[in-house]
């Protein structure tokens, strides 16, 4: 809905109208150079995937109200009503609305679900008021994308996504790739719903707590992303893809190992990625884990490749019982937003 679309909106009863929004997750594959060896810190890779979405409504109400779908949505309700309340601070717009939360990504997991909480309250927002307002100026409003911009790009166009680090504005990342992920490729997500990745303060801490990268893995990292990553991505060559992937995992999973109990947060995530690596020797896999985890994954080149991954791990049990297996693609576009005003009834 474009902002000339809102000028008709007060001819309707603004009580049948709804805004719903649905932001996809990402898997974030790793950091350039968390170190900012040339001054400049971080730097990102990541891909956004399909199967795993936060859902929300917005609608108009006498009072503002929250309301929640399931338990991990109204876990999310306290972020949720800070994000309104903020807002309606940098925007003067303060109507009272309803905003539910159908369905939220797994927190703390790998899936940025807290940057797709914050954009897809901000985009809701924005479209109800008719507010002319970019995701990247949202998230920085509620903020997000102090370390990582891949979330708040994917939230707009989805695809395999590279950002060049937040800036000294403060300022989310800028874009600076934005590559269609091949559709014939699959993810394998291995979730472990009893271990959870680092956030917030405890993230802070564990990266202050660590040496530097050194220069020359940041460097190499780089590389393998710039003529490995990249451009097999772009034209859809597994091999290189997955073996640069894997290398640059290596580097920065022993980086981070001191912080997060080793190369993988979930001792059984990491057991079942170990046998993936050995079962796809021939054909080929990128595995690695999703920012601070615990989720893990496997990229591979064919949805035959990933189901007879998953199913010989459910036969084997290799596969340890609490941990979730889903087979999914990359996805090339970002949120859904729908913005309608439902029929009036005519008058009799």
């Amino acid at each position: 809905m474009t902002s000339a679309d809102f000028a008709v909106a007060p001819r309707h009863d603004l009580s049948l109208r709804t805004v719903n929004v649905s932001a996809p997750g990402r898997l974030h594959l790793g950091f350039l150079d968390p170190s900012g060896t040339l001054g400049r810190s971080f730097g990102s890779l990541g891909v956004v995937i399909e199967g795993f979405t936060t859902e929300l409504e917005l609608t108009a109400s006498d009072s503002d109200r929250l309301a929640a779908d399931t338990p991990a949505a109204e876990a999310e309700l306290d972020r949720a009503a800070a994000h309104l309340q903020r807002l309606k601070q940098r925007s003067g717009c303060h109507a009272p609305l309803s905003l539910r939360l159908r369905r939220v990504l797994p927190a703390h997991a790998g899936f940025g679900s807290g940057t797709q909480l914050a954009s897809a309250i901000g985009r809701a927002f924005a479209e109800w008021h008719g507010l002319d307002l970019g995701t990247a100026t949202l998230a920085h409003w509620l903020g997000r994308g102090l370390r990582s911009g891949i979330g708040i790009a994917g939230f707009d166009t989805g695809g395999l996504l590279l950002d060049g680090g937040p800036g000294p504005d403060g300022l989310p990342a800028p874009l600076l790739s934005r590559i269609a992920f091949p559709p014939a490729w699959r993810i394998v997500v291995v979730q472990d719903p009893a271990h959870r990745g680092l956030s917030g303060g405890e993230e802070k801490k564990a990266i202050a707590a660590l040496p530097p990268l050194p220069q020359t893995a940041a460097a190499e990292i780089c590389h393998q992303v710039l003529m490995r990553v990249l451009p097999a991505a772009a034209g859809a060559e597994f091999a290189p893809f997955a073996a640069g992937i894997n290398r640059m995992q290596q580097l920065l999973g022993e980086h981070f190992a001191p912080a997060q109990g080793g190369i993988f947060t979930s001792p059984a995530v990491a057991r079942l990625m170990q046998w993936f690596a050995d079962a796809s020797r021939s054909g080929g896999a990128a595995i690695g884990q999703s920012s601070w985890g615990p989720t893990g994954f496997a990229i591979v080149p064919t949805e035959a490749h990933a189901q007879l991954l998953v199913d010989a791990a459910r036969a084997s049990e290799r596969a340890a019982p609490q941990l979730e297996l889903h087979i999914v693609s990359g996805r090339n576009s970002g949120a859904l937003v729908h913005d309608r005003i439902a029929p009036q009834p005519h008058a009799r």
